[in-house]
C-alpha cells in the first residue's frame, strides 16, 4: 500500500474527529451518519441498499463497502440477485444458491451520488449539532449566561452566546437600558425554543430569578447554602425586595448580602441599572415578615384575615406615603413578597374604623345581665364584642372558669337577643312612607 493511501485513510479519521470537535457532537454519531450517507449513495446506484454494507475501521481509517448478491439461475429481484455468469466475474468459483460479495469503489457511484452522500453528512451533523445545543441549553434554564449583542431588531436584542443564538425580548429588558452591537450582556435563560434555523435561547433581565442568581454569585454564604433566599419581588429597573434567612445563628443574613460598606449589593445594583434593592430578614411569623417587608416605614401593628388572605398594616399618619411608596410600589412589592393582599392604613383611620366596628358589633359591657368580671374573662378568650359572643361555640365558653353548659348557652342566647332587639328597634325608628296627600 502506498504512503498516499495511508495518509488518505488517516485524513478520514482526522476529518471525523474534527467534525465531532467543531460541532460538539458524538464521534460515533458522525461515523454512523457517514455510513448512512454512503448507503444513500449506494441506493442511488443500485436502487436499493439493503444488500450493501459499509465498514469504517476507526484504527486505520479504512472505509470499505461491499454488495452481497444471491446467485440465481433467473433473476426475480434485481436489487439483490445476479446470474451465475455475472457472479463468476466477481468470484470464479461462484455457484447457484450461494452468495457472492462484490467490493464497491466510490468512483462507481458517480459524482452525483457522492455529492448527495456529502450533503447528507453535512445535514445530519448540522441536525445533531442543533439537537445537542438544544439539549445542553434546556438543562441550563435559570442559569445566567454572558454574550455579545449581534443586532437590535424591533426592540428585541439578538445575542451571540458562542454555540447558540439568544434573544432578549423587549418585555424582558430593564427599562431605560440601551444596547448596541458588540455590547456585552448578562441575562438569565428562561426558555429554549426549537427553530428552523436552530435552537433559540430566550433570555431575561427582568425575571426575579435573575436577581436571586446575581446574589448567589456575589454572596458566598448563599452559594454555600448558609444563607437561603426565601423570596424575591421586583419592579425591574426601579426597586426590588429580597427576603433572606441564615441557617447559622452566627451569620447575619442581611449583612452577608450587603457586604462590607455595601460592596456586594452595590455590584448587583450597578448590574441592574441602579435598581434599588431592599434586603429583608425572613420570618415565619407573617406579621413580623410584613412589617419588615414594608421597610423603611415602621409598622405599628398587623391584622390578619386568613379567610380572605388579606393583611392590614397600620402605620403612623406621617409614614403612610412612605409605606405605600411612589405609585404604590412599596406596598405592591411587600404584597408580592408575602404572597398576600396587603392593605396599608394610617393609625387615625384604624382607630376610627375599630371604633365603628366595635359600635356595630356591640360592647360586651352594654349587654344586660353581664358583669365586669365576665367581660374580663371573655376578653381573655378573644371574645371582645357582643357579635363575637353571638358567634362563639359553646365549647369555647366552657373553657372559661366558672362557665358551665347552661351558662354558656344563656350567654350566647343573650347576645343573639341583643341583636334581635336592636334590629327591631331599628325597624320601629324608620320614618314612615309619605302618603299621596302628604306629597
Amino acid at each position: 500500500m502506498s504512503d498516499s493511501g495511508i495518509n488518505q485513510r488517516y485524513d478520514i479519521l482526522e476529518a471525523i474527529g474534527q467534525i465531532a470537535r467543531d460541532k460538539n457532537v458524538n464521534r460515533d454519531l458522525v461515523v454512523e451518519t457517514l455510513k448512512a450517507g454512503l448507503l444513500s449513495a449506494a441506493k442511488k446506484r443500485f436502487g436499493d441498499s439493503d444488500h450493501v454494507t459499509v465498514d469504517i475501521d476507526l484504527n486505520t481509517g479504512l472505509i470499505s463497502m461491499a454488495a452481497e448478491w444471491d446467485v440465481v439461475e433467473q433473476i426475480e429481484n434485481p436489487f439483490c440477485e445476479i446470474t451465475l455468469d455475472e457472479a463468476r466475474h466477481i468470484n470464479p468459483k461462484a455457484k447457484v444458491g450461494e452468495k457472492v460479495v462484490e467490493p464497491l469503489r466510490f468512483e462507481d457511484f458517480g459524482r452525483h451520488a457522492i455529492h448527495s452522500a456529502k450533503q447528507s453528512l453535512i445535514q445530519k451533523v448540522r441536525e445533531a449539532e442543533r439537537d445537542k445545543v438544544y439539549e445542553d441549553y434546556s438543562q441550563r434554564i435559570n442559569e445566567i449566561v454572558t454574550g455579545s449583542v449581534q443586532q437590535v431588531l424591533h426592540g428585541d436584542i439578538y445575542i451571540n452566546l458562542g454555540r447558540a443564538e439568544a434573544i432578549l425580548p423587549h418585555k424582558h429588558q430593564i427599562r431605560r437600558e440601551r444596547y448596541h452591537q458588540g455590547n456585552t450582556v448578562r441575562a438569565l435563560i428562561v426558555e429554549v425554543k426549537r427553530d428552523a434555523k436552530g435552537p433559540q435561547v430566550v433570555l431575561s433581565r427582568t425575571d426575579p430569578k435573575f436577581l436571586a442568581k446575581l446574589f448567589e454569585f456575589e454572596v458566598p454564604e448563599i452559594y454555600e447554602g448558609i444563607v437561603e433566599i426565601k423570596g424575591v419581588a421586583r419592579k425591574p429597573g426601579e426597586r426590588s425586595k429580597i427576603a433572606v434567612l441564615s441557617s447559622d445563628p452566627r451569620v447575619d443574613s442581611v449583612g452577608a448580602c450587603v457586604g462590607i460598606k455595601g460592596s456586594r449589593v452595590q455590584g448587583i445594583v450597578k448590574e441592574l441599572n441602579n435598581e434599588r434593592i431592599d434586603i429583608i430578614q425572613y420570618s415565619d411569623d407573617i406579621s413580623t415578615f410584613l412589617s419588615r417587608s414594608l421597610s423603611p416605614a415602621p409598622v405599628l401593628r398587623v391584622d390578619i384575615d386568613r379567610v380572605e388572605g388579606k393583611l392590614t398594616a397600620v402605620v403612623d399618619d406621617d409614614q403612610l406615603s412612605l409605606a405605600i411608596g411612589k405609585n404604590g410600589i412599596n406596598a405592591e412589592l411587600a404584597s408580592n413578597l408575602t404572597g398576600l393582599t396587603v392593605n396599608i392604613i394610617s393609625q387615625s383611620v384604624y382607630v376610627q374604623s375599630e371604633a365603628e366596628k366595635r359600635k356595630e358589633a356591640g360592647l360586651l359591657i352594654d349587654m344586660k345581665g353581664i358583669g365586669e368580671k365576665m367581660v374580663f374573662n371573655l376578653n381573655g378568650h378573644s371574645i371582645n364584642t357582643i357579635r363575637d359572643l353571638a358567634l362563639t361555640n359553646v365549647n369555647v365558653l366552657l373553657q372559661i372558669p366558672g362557665v358551665g353548659p347552661k351558662t354558656a348557652e344563656k350567654l350566647i342566647e343573650m347576645a343573639k337577643d341583643y341583636f334581635r332587639e336592636r334590629e327591631l328597634n331599628s325597624e320601629n325608628t324608620e320614618p314612615p312612607n309619605k302618603t299621596d296627600s302628604e306629597e
